[in-house]
């Protein structure tokens, strides 16, 4: 398995609109950087939050999600309360190659905040918009920047395609838009 280098991205998304919207330069100015870098492509947090929230005493179960443990916000930002997450997803469309894996890691800057970003791999041949968890490790509220740099996506080819992808088995996040929650 092997990385996949900038050129190879950008000849992707021409031919197969593997990142829609795509930036082909990193931009950073005034902003958290976003777009293509030399071995990965750095994604945008879209301007839809779901912020975790413990008012009624919820249970967090995966099995038996209770989306009343969040309140929605839509805006240019999203402040996420001390110790605490919120559920977001990328202005990116992704779809992934049959032969591709998709990693994702935080930003440093984040990072340095004690704001992690956590993201499962995208599989191959799995598409959509990518649910962001952001974890508010610190005690104090922590803001995000919705249109802004959020982690790096890193793509690794493996030696042959796989013989059943994420669309062959009609994963349960396949396809999905907008912030997704946990389906069992």
């Amino acid at each position: 398995m092997s990385i996949l280098p900038d050129h190879w991205i950008r000849e992707q998304v021409e031919r197969h609109r593997m990142i829609v919207p795509f930036a082909d330069r990193q931009k950073s100015n005034s902003v958290i950087s976003y777009g293509l870098s030399s071995y990965g492509y750095d994604a945008r947090v879209a301007d839809e939050f779901m912020v975790f929230t413990n008012v009624d005493s919820a249970i967090v179960d995966p099995k038996a999600f209770n989306e009343s443990a969040f309140v929605r916000r839509t805006g240019k930002e999203c402040i996420i309360p001390p110790n605490s997450f919120a559920l977001a997803r990328t202005v990116e469309y992704f779809q992934v190659p049959k032969d591709v894996l998709v990693i994702c890691v935080g930003k440093s800057t984040y990072a340095r905040c004690g704001i992690i970003v956590n993201v499962t791999p995208l599989e191959p041949e799995w598409e959509g918009h990518v649910t962001l968890e952001f974890s508010n490790t610190t005690p104090l509220p922590a803001r995000i920047y919705a249109n802004e740099g959020a982690c790096q996506f890193l793509f690794f080819r493996g030696l042959e395609p796989c013989e059943v992808t994420y669309a062959m088995r009609q994963g349960k996040y396949h396809k999905q838009l907008g912030i997704t929650l946990p389906r069992v």
